[in-house]
């Protein structure tokens, strides 16, 4: 009985925490389908007349279609460098060991720990004395390095659960290096790959500070949009926000629902192998 109890509380409790993480969200699907009459009235009300008239606005306007295109792109382009750079490393770091390897993890991890806003002022200077200001290729670039330090933390431990047998047999039998990283290990690490490329695509997805000021019209992303183009006339464009959120979130949505399974695999699967 008591098992049943601590059961029912534990699985309740992360049903309660999931619905508060969850109703903003729902709040916000919901309302994108309301007037702007409807959003604002003193009354909340799940009953009413849905309407798409939001979406339609969202799309119509000018700015919204490109900067999604930009969100696409820099989440693509970026992420899919880091981790084939991470990968790369990780291997090295995995399988030769170098001397203060322990120390190099924590330090790639700690990198990632760092807000954007404490670097945003030397990134920024930067960018200036090399020209990219304003420049996709220089976003994509701090996209690029700051994807970096975690991807190798998923794939190192990953890699550390891949048999170096493989790797000792394959180079016996004359390959080389670069074929049993790419044709034997990779295939492997799949899943650590895709976890590591969502979670970072997450991240890049919904970033603003450092797009909004070192970027420019040619890197200009839908958070920055949602930043800038929802306060007009005095006030706040509710129903704007509401339908662009919804619009924005769910291609994120869409590919969480259909690769849980390889992230779940990607964050703990080579732990797993690595204990056995």
């Amino acid at each position: 009985m008591n098992s049943k109890l601590k059961n029912v509380c534990y699985y309740g409790s992360l049903w309660l925490v999931a619905l508060l993480f969850f109703l903003p969200v729902l709040w916000i699907m919901v309302s994108s389908f309301m007037t702007s009459n409807q959003m604002l009235a003193s009354t909340p009300t799940l009953w009413f007349t849905p309407t798409l008239n939001n979406f339609i606005d969202t799309f119509s306007r000018d700015e919204f279609l490109p900067a999604l295109i930009n969100s696409v792109l820099l989440s693509g382009i970026s992420v899919a460098l880091a981790v084939v750079i991470s990968f790369a490393a990780a291997y090295s770091i995995s399988r030769f060991r170098p001397v203060g390897s322990d120390l190099l993890m924590f330090l790639l991890l700690s990198m990632r720990m760092v807000p954007a806003a404490a670097i945003i002022v030397p990134l920024f200077l930067m960018f200036v004395a090399f020209g990219w200001k304003g420049s996709p290729i220089g976003v994509t670039l701090f996209y690029t390095m700051y994807s970096i330090p975690f991807s190798v933390w998923i794939l190192n431990g990953f890699l550390d659960g891949v048999s170096q047998r493989f790797d000792e047999t394959a180079l016996i039998c004359g390959a080389s290096r670069l074929h049993v990283m790419f044709r034997i290990i990779l295939p492997q690490v799949v899943p650590a790959l895709i976890a590591a490329f969502i979670f970072n695509v997450i991240f890049v997805w919904n970033e603003f500070l450092v797009n909004y000021i070192v970027g420019g019209a040619d890197t200009a992303n839908v958070p920055g949009l949602l930043a800038t183009g929802t306060y007009s006339g005095g006030s706040v464009d509710w129903t704007f926000m509401a339908s662009t959120t919804t619009i924005y979130m769910i291609p994120i949505i869409v590919m969480i629902f259909f690769f849980q399974k390889y992230l779940l695999m990607g964050m703990t699967f080579g732990t797993v192998r690595g204990e056995v």
